[in-house]
């Protein structure tokens, strides 16, 4: 059996569920990468990075194209958001990410990519439904986890904000997907969203004034 065949596997069934290994390894490593964006540390993109590559193969065994898709983009945002951690780990006085909240100018920016960006994903899995049943929810989470991992790579606390909208929806539709593990970690993850959208939001009004200080 080929290590693709294995992933795709079911590893164990609950309450009518069917779960396979690389849904369930995925979304493992992603959770551990969410609590490691919570603590700032660098190692959350590899470990981004490895939750993706692992979860291609969990949505091309549900027919998901769109998933298929939106975890090919985390893939080359998570070695963007690397390389940006990396460049910056001396921001803040403990070492990690200094954080910090958006602009206006910067939210606005934000709100637009996401708003066009559903629109435009959004009609091109409705013209070619083999990307997607569920067109414009899979487009919402689509292009929602690229802006919340390109609002993390800035170190923005808005990014807490954008995962906690993605959950609103990710949860429903990974359970009508069949991705039953997937499902029950974005639960978790919504836990862990609340509890870092505190630790961030605490951490930027100190982060704040150090930045100041050191600019003055």
């Amino acid at each position: 059996m080929s290590a693709l065949n294995w992933l795709n596997a079911e590893a164990f069934s609950a309450f009518g569920q069917h779960v396979i290994w690389s849904d369930m390894i995925g979304n493992t490593i992603g959770l551990a990468a969410l609590a490691l964006g919570w603590r700032r540390s660098v190692w959350t993109w590899p470990a981004q990075f490895l939750s993706g590559l692992i979860l291609v193969g969990a949505y091309a065994s549900a027919q998901l194209s769109g998933g298929v898709g939106k975890q090919l983009l985390v893939i080359g945002v998570a070695l963007w958001g690397w390389r940006q951690w990396s460049r910056g780990t001396q921001q803040a006085q403990d070492g990690s990410i200094a954080v910090r909240f958006a602009t206006w100018k910067e939210r606005g920016a934000l709100l637009a990519a996401a708003a066009v960006g559903t629109l435009a994903v959004g009609g091109l899995f409705t013209a070619y439904p083999s990307l997607s049943w569920s067109p414009w929810a899979d487009a919402y989470i689509f292009v929602g986890t690229l802006v919340a991992m390109v609002a993390q790579a800035r170190g923005l606390v808005e990014f807490w904000f954008a995962w906690l909208l993605v959950d609103l929806v990710g949860v429903p539709l990974a359970f009508n997907s069949g991705l039953a593990f997937s499902g029950l970690v974005y639960v978790i993850y919504l836990a862990l969203v609340l509890w870092g959208m505190r630790d961030w939001w605490l951490r930027s009004r100190v982060t704040a004034p150090a930045l100041e200080g050191a600019t003055a």
